[in-house]
C-alpha cells in the first residue's frame, strides 16, 4: 500500500513522500529514502540547508538510509557548454568554471563535517552526491556516512560522460568501496557508470546489498538499467535524481542552456527525476516519480537478497572463473611521487 503525503512547500513546489509499507518483517527490514530535489545552484551553503531540511523530513518517516542525487552539493551543470569547442575555450567558459569550482567542496572539509553531523543528528545512514574539489581538479563524488555521524569514505566517478570529461577528473580503482554497516553492505555507482559491466562486477564481488545509483538521467530507459542491475546483482537498487526547472539555475546570460535556452521558460522542466527503488527480484518498490520534488521511500526486506541469489549469484554459483575472470587495479594512481617522502615513510617503519 502506498501513502502519499503533501508536506510544506520547498522550492516552489510540494515535496511528495511516497512510502511503501508492504515488506515482510520476518527478516531485517531497512527503511530507505531516495531524495528527488534540485540543487540551489552556485550556493553551496543554501544547498546544505536544503539537504538538512530534506534529511529531517526523511527521518520523520523513520528512514534509516537516505540517498541524494548525483552532484547535489555543488550542482550538476546541465546544459552548460563551458565555452568549449575543439581547439578553443572562451573567457566566459573559464569564468563559468571558476564559479563552479568555487561551489565545489573539499573532502575532507567543513561541508563534509556538517554532513557527518547531520547524519548523526538524524540517526540515518547518508549517501550524498557532491562535486569534490581536489586542488583545481573537480570530481563527481559520492560520500558515505553512518548513523553515528562518522564519515566512511567516498566513491569518485571513474568515467564522466561526454562533456562532463571537460570539467571532471577521472576516479581510480581505490575509491570503489562497499561499506559494511548495521543496515547492510552499501556501495554506489554514479549515472552512466552503471552501464559498465566490469564496474558492476567489482561491486558484486565486494558483496554489495544496497546498491545506490545517484544519476542525472531522467529518461524512461534508465528504469530498464536499474531493474537489470537489481536482478543481475541480487541487490536493492536505489536511484536518486534531481527534479529541476529552468528557474532552479541562474538566469541567462549568467547561465545558458546551450542550444535550448530560447525555448525554455522559468517553469520548463530540465530534469524530470525518475527516482526509483527496486528489489533484488527486479520489482519496483517505489517510484519512479516524474511529477516534482519528492521523498520516495520503501521498506527493504533484506531476506529478498538470499531469495534472489538462490536463482542467480553472478560472482558465486553462477560464475565461471576458469573461463572468465576480472582483475581490479584498486590502488591509488598518483601522478607524482617524491622519493624523499618514500624514504621518510620507510624510516618510520624501522
Amino acid at each position: 500500500m502506498s501513502l502519499v503525503t503533501t508536506t510544506p512547500t520547498i522550492n516552489d513546489g510540494p515535496i511528495i513522500a511516497e512510502v511503501d509499507m508492504g515488506s515482510d518483517f520476518n527478516a531485517l527490514t531497512v527503511r530507505a529514502t531516495v531524495i528527488q530535489a534540485s540543487t540551489i545552484f552556485y550556493d553551496t551553503p543554501a544547498t546544505l540547508d536544503k539537504a538538512e531540511r530534506l534529511l529531517a523530513e526523511a527521518a520523520s518517516y523513520g528512514s534509516q538510509l537516505v540517498v541524494f542525487p548525483e552532484a547535489f552539493i555543488g550542482g550538476y551543470p546541465r546544459g552548460s557548454g563551458f565555452g568549449v569547442s575543439i581547439g578553443n575555450r572562451t573567457a566566459k567558459g573559464r569564468e563559468d568554471f571558476r564559479k563552479y569550482h568555487s561551489a565545489a567542496i573539499d573532502v575532507p572539509g567543513p561541508e563534509v563535517d556538517r554532513l557527518a553531523a547531520m547524519a548523526g543528528k538524524y540517526k540515518v545512514h547518508l549517501v550524498m552526491g557532491v562535486i569534490e574539489r581536489d586542488g583545481y581538479t573537480l570530481y563527481c563524488t559520492v560520500l558515505f556516512f553512518d548513523s553515528q555521524g562518522h564519515y566512511l569514505g567516498k566513491h569518485r566517478k571513474i568515467m564522466p560522460t561526454a562533456l562532463e570529461r571537460v570539467i571532471w577528473g577521472f576516479g581510480d580503482g581505490s575509491t570503489i568501496p562497499v561499506f559494511e554497516t548495521q543496515i547492510g553492505k552499501i556501495g554506489a555507482a554514479i549515472c552512466w557508470e552503471n552501464k559498465m559491466p566490469l564496474l558492476r562486477t567489482a561491486m558484486y564481488a565486494k558483496g554489495v546489498e544496497i546498491y545506490c545509483a545517484p544519476t542525472a538521467d531522467s529518461r524512461e530507459l534508465w528504469q530498464a538499467s536499474m531493474a537489470h542491475i537489481a536482478h543481475e546483482g541480487g541487490c536493492f537498487v536505489l536511484s536518486s535524481n534531481q527534479f529541476c526547472r529552468r528557474k532552479d539555475y541562474p538566469p541567462a546570460p549568467e547561465y545558458v542552456f546551450e542550444g535550448s535556452e530560447e525555448d525554455l521558460t522559468p517553469d520548463s522542466v530540465v530534469c524530470a527525476g525518475g527516482s526509483v527503488i527496486i528489489s533484488p527480484s527486479g520489482t519496483v518498490l517505489a517510484g519512479p516519480n516524474y511529477e516534482g520534488e519528492a521523498l520516495i521511500t520503501a521498506d527493504l526486506d533484506l531476506g529478498e537478497i538470499a531469495r534472489a541469489k538462490f536463482d542467480f549469484d553472478v560472482v558465486g554459483h553462477y560464475a565461471r572463473p576458469e573461463v572468465l575472470s576480472l582483475i581490479v587495479k584498486d590502488h591509488p594512481t598518483i601522478p607524482v611521487t617524491f622519493t624523499s617522502a618514500s624514504t621518510e615513510a620507510e624510516e618510520k617503519t624501522k
